[in-house]
């Protein structure tokens, strides 16, 4: 099985995530926006218990998303950096940033969601899925 290990900036806080991930999303919404001072979010989604925190520990900070639900980011308290969250809307899963995997051979994303708020000047590749919002929440996939 694959084990992928993510790491915040300082690398005190590591992450180790077992097996493929459940699917790549790029949201574009402006609380995205907001915390990755970014035009987006890239959001490696697995299921929770594939995932386990080999090293270092996190401090939380829960707000309200633009789903209506709340979501739990976990970031290194030394450097400050989110290296995860846990979306309410999907409790099965666990978001991992994509940059903390540190490995530009990643897998593009699956899906665009909230490309409502997507700026005008940025093109998205015409084969990819875009949603305006969320696209309804799916049932977990059968395990490998």
């Amino acid at each position: 099985m694959t084990l992928r290990t993510a790491t915040c900036h300082c690398r005190r806080l590591t992450l180790n995530c077992e097996g493929e991930p459940a699917k790549v999303s790029m949201c574009h919404c402006t609380d995205c926006q907001r915390r990755t001072g970014s035009l987006f979010s890239i959001a490696v989604l697995y299921e929770r218990d594939r995932i386990s925190v080999a090293s270092g520990e996190t401090r939380q900070f829960e707000r309200p998303s633009a789903s209506g639900f709340p979501v739990t980011f976990n970031f290194c308290p030394d450097c400050g950096s989110n290296l995860f969250w846990e979306p309410a809307r999907m409790p099965h899963l666990v978001g991992v940033a994509v940059g903390g995997f540190e490995d530009p051979t990643f897998q593009r994303p699956s899906q665009a969601v909230w490309v409502k708020d997507r700026h005008d000047w940025l093109d998205l590749p015409d084969d990819l899925p875009q949603h305006a919002l969320n696209p309804p929440p799916r049932a977990p996939a059968p395990r490998e």
